[in-house]
């Protein structure tokens, strides 16, 4: 609350808590006592700003108390003074509909707001009835937010000078805007943990959040302007959302199941057209930014952390961790000359872009890819919306549009080794949890799998977990449906499993993808293929689906899943004597686990009774135990980029990062994935699992925990000479 109020009123707040203060303790203190609470120094600026607001000289007064920390409001008075400042809102603000009234009626005024009370859905087989608080805007405001979204104020929007480096908790990044080091989402324990750690032992961090920090950006407004010509044409072509609702479907039967069908028609089609509206802005969102930048020179993302350790920009809409529109509008605001081994990582980098298969062949194949397609990338460089649009056939279609724009200026140049690209070109991990996994368990098979061993062309996990699938469910289909219910299913499923029907649960199965979230990813993956109809079997298909990817998974990766379990079975030892998970990660950050149950705390305001949710002491046992594993090995991803960040920077690289894909110039490309294998070799080096084996015991002497998982003999050197381990 204290963090979005204007400032000339919080000044107000601190020299009115400071003249109370310090009254009380002139009316209730005495003598030697008084003198001993209340400094002479505080006496004489009492007097001072006294004096000065007599005067009506505010601004001094202001300075004169810049040093008064104010003491924190705490929740109870933030939600009070919120719901009181939302009831003034609703008492004083109206609308009137345009001027299309008869002139015998009386103006139609009414609240623009109002504050209402709805009922609960009620749980099966329960009398009790919920009412829960909402505020209601009159239509007319609602039309008017969603004509003028574009012009929303965004506090925390890039910085056109470099942010403050970090030295501490709250110290860094935006230069007046509230900013914290680590978005704990209201954890105490997270909190004290990265206040109270030495700020030595921090240092790293620091350095790596500054070096992102101090990659200056700017928007390319080539794409930019081909975005605005294809917004302005409705969207509905290069990854922008329909700018047009589906249409709602209309009854023409009296038929009791038809009008159940209709009714479900109309659900699904409001379910879309809202789906479509939260698109829509959130376009408008990062295209605001972007034209308010447009003309700029440069600008910089302040970084901060989750609590895992991973970094992400603090400005949340038009940012490069953001989708295919972001990125192909924002470039290195620094060009450097290509160079001959930055034209061929250019070529790389275009065909990686268009996708459709061609990314996972060898760096070769992918360059004689793009010069095949020399024509088409000259003609969408030149004509990008009126040519043949080829570009639109890439998977990342903006992205793909700025790197043909970026090769056809050096395929034009009489000297194309000298032509200046702004262009950030992406070394991306192969499914890089599996990599950190490979790494910890050091099992020959699995680096292979994941490209930690060197090969002619990139492993790809993905088809060989999908190829898995497929076999198995051939196997099922050829079986008596009488006697296995699945035959049927995979008789209906063959032909559908491919690549991209398992990618998304073989990417998240190391973070921890349950059953459910498996099906529901392949479940999404065949309705968009639309072979199957009917919901009911959509559902079960997607069940038996699930369940065939996630055996095939456990089957390939064995020595991965040994190390979850273990990661997962201390977790449960510690979360069993309600303690939450703690860990240092290798560059000293420290990560307490946030799983707790919440308590309620009610709160009386003047608007209404709120429920408030408070972190309680208990922890959540499962969640404890279940997120620990990918927890942690988020946290090692995270240190494996900030290390790299480092390092580019002193080697006198720009870099910007994405969790598990690495940025650079063209021209910095082979020197970038050499720092990057070095790190990850270099971080692995450590004896990881058993510091943190250490740890846990040090921190919990009494207690039990399971002995280390048995490891292979993969050589992690061998990281070093392999081409496609980030590519």
């Amino acid at each position: 609350m204290l963090g979005i109020l204007p400032k000339p009123f919080l000044f107000n707040v601190r020299i009115h808590n400071f003249m109370e203060k310090t009254k009380k303790h002139q009316k209730h203190m005495t003598g030697a006592q008084g003198q001993e609470d209340m400094s002479r120094e505080t006496m004489i600026l009492r007097k001072r700003v006294k004096s000065l607001i007599k005067r009506n000289r505010v601004v001094e007064v202001r300075k004169l108390m810049q040093s008064e920390e104010p003491e924190s409001w705490g929740r109870d008075t933030q939600a009070k003074l919120g719901c009181r400042l939302l009831e003034l809102l609703t008492e004083t603000a109206y609308v009137q509909p345009p001027v299309d009234q008869s002139a015998d009626t009386p103006p139609d005024i009414r609240p623009a707001f109002r504050h209402v009370f709805r009922i609960a859905t009620r749980d099966p087989g329960k009398n009790i009835v919920k009412k829960y608080g909402v505020i209601e805007c009159d239509p007319l405001v609602v039309v008017g937010v969603d004509r003028t979204v574009k012009q929303m104020m965004i506090p925390y929007v890039p910085m056109l000078v470099p942010p403050k480096k970090w030295r501490g908790y709250d110290k860094g990044g935006y230069l007046f805007l509230p900013s914290y080091l680590m978005r704990t989402h209201g954890s105490r324990r997270q909190q004290d943990a990265v206040r109270s750690v030495p700020a030595k032992q921090m240092q790293q961090v620091y350095e790596a959040l500054d070096t992102l920090g101090s990659t200056k950006w700017r928007v390319n407004k080539r794409i930019l302007s081909v975005v605005e010509s294809i917004w302005a044409g409705g969207g509905n072509i290069a990854g922008l959302v329909d700018r047009k609702d589906v249409p709602i479907p209309e009854l023409h039967s009296d038929d009791i199941m038809e009008l159940k069908r209709w009714k479900w028609r109309v659900r699904k089609a409001k379910k879309i057209n809202q789906e479509l509206h939260s698109q829509r802005c959130d376009t408008e969102l990062k295209l605001s930014v972007a034209r308010k930048l447009k003309d700029e020179e440069g600008f910089y993302y302040p970084h901060n952390l989750d609590f895992r350790g991973r970094a992400y920009p603090m400005h949340p809409h038009l940012n490069h961790l953001s989708s295919d529109l972001c990125r192909g509008i924002l470039e290195f605001a620094e060009g450097r000359p290509l160079g001959k081994s930055g034209l061929r990582w250019l070529k790389v980098h275009l065909a990686s872009l268009y996708a459709g298969g061609i990314e996972k062949l060898c760096y070769d194949a992918r360059i004689a890819f793009v010069e095949n397609h020399i024509d088409d990338i000259l003609d969408s460089a030149h004509n990008p919306l009126n040519g043949n649009r080829w570009w639109l056939n890439a998977e990342d279609p903006l992205q793909c549009l700025a790197a043909c724009i970026n090769l056809s200026e050096a395929l034009k140049s009489p000297s194309p080794h000298t032509v200046i690209s702004h262009l950030p070109i992406h070394q991306d991990g192969s499914c890089n949890g599996l990599q950190h996994y490979a790494a910890l368990g050091r099992d020959s098979m699995e680096a292979a799998a994941v490209n930690l061993v060197a090969g002619e062309k990139p492993a790809d996990v993905y088809t060989e977990i999908a190829l898995r699938v497929d076999h198995i469910i051939r196997g099922d289909s050829t079986k008596d449906p009488a006697t296995d219910p699945n035959a049927l299913l995979a008789k209906l499923l063959i032909d559908q499993v491919d690549r991209k029907l398992v990618k998304q649960t073989v990417m998240t199965s190391v973070y921890g993808v349950t059953y459910v979230g498996a099906r529901e990813q392949i479940k999404r993956r065949l309705e968009e293929k639309g072979l199957i109809d009917d919901d009911r079997l959509l559902f079960t298909a997607s069940c038996y689906a699930a369940k065939v990817t996630l055996a095939a998974l456990g089957e390939l990766f064995q020595a991965a899943r040994g190390t979850m379990t273990w990661l997962g079975d201390c977790a449960k030892v510690i979360a069993s004597e309600n303690q939450p998970v703690r860990w240092t990660t290798p560059l000293g950050l420290p990560v307490v686990q946030p799983y707790f149950k919440t308590q309620r705390h009610v709160i009386r305001t003047s608007l209404q009774v709120l429920a408030l949710q408070r972190e309680g002491d208990a922890v959540e046992v499962r969640k404890q135990r279940t997120a620990f594993p990918p927890n942690f090995v988020h946290s090692l991803d995270g240190s494996h980029m900030m290390m790299t960040a480092v390092a580019c920077r002193d080697a006198g690289l720009h870099f910007a990062g994405v969790h598990d894909s690495f940025w650079t110039h063209a021209c910095d490309v082979d020197q970038m994935n050499m720092i990057l294998r070095e790190k990850f070799v270099e971080l692995y080096s450590m004896p990881i699992l058993e510091d943190l084996l250490e740890s846990f015991q040090e921190s919990y002497p009494a207690l039990t925990f399971p002995p280390l998982p048995k490891r292979g003999d993969f050589d992690l050197r061998e990281v070093l000479e392999s081409p496609y381990f980030f590519n």
